[in-house]
């Protein structure tokens, strides 16, 4: 007969690396139901010599471009970087034969932008965070079946 030891852990007695198979073990799960996952990840960044002063990386997945971050040096805001960066992920992922992007945002000025630059908001949600609207938007290059 073996004893059980089994015990909750919270917060920060779960280990790091358990967080980590945590989110790995969701993620596998989900690209086994679906079948045929093409995940890799995209990357762009811009250094002023050795300097980074913007970026952005995501992810590629199902012909869909899923952008994570994108980044601009305070110093380098509203000189059209941003939407560089943005460009230089969506040629890649056109390269890698995505038909759509997805880029979410929790400042409407940005949404703004995104809609400057073709993306369309498909969703809000309102206070998402305590005075602040998440904007998911869908860039379609090419309509899926």
């Amino acid at each position: 007969m073996t004893s059980s030891t089994r015990a909750w852990r919270r917060d920060g007695a779960v280990p790091t690396a358990d967080l980590e198979t945590i989110r790995a073990g969701v993620v596998t799960f989900g690209r086994q139901q679906t079948q045929g996952s093409d995940a890799a990840d995209i990357a762009i960044a811009l250094y002023d010599g050795d300097e980074l002063i913007a970026g952005g990386f995501g992810r590629t997945e199902f012909q869909r471009l899923y952008v994570s971050y994108l980044w601009v040096k305070d110093e380098h805001r509203g000189q059209g970087v941003g939407g560089d960066c943005l460009r230089q992920l969506e040629a890649q992922a056109l390269r890698r034969g995505c038909v759509d992007a997805l880029i979410e945002t929790l400042l409407d000025d940005a949404a703004e932008i995104y809609e400057h630059l073709g993306y369309a908001c498909i969703s809000h949600v309102h206070d998402f965070v305590p005075g602040f609207t998440r904007h998911t938007l869908l860039k379609v290059w090419q309509p899926r079946d």
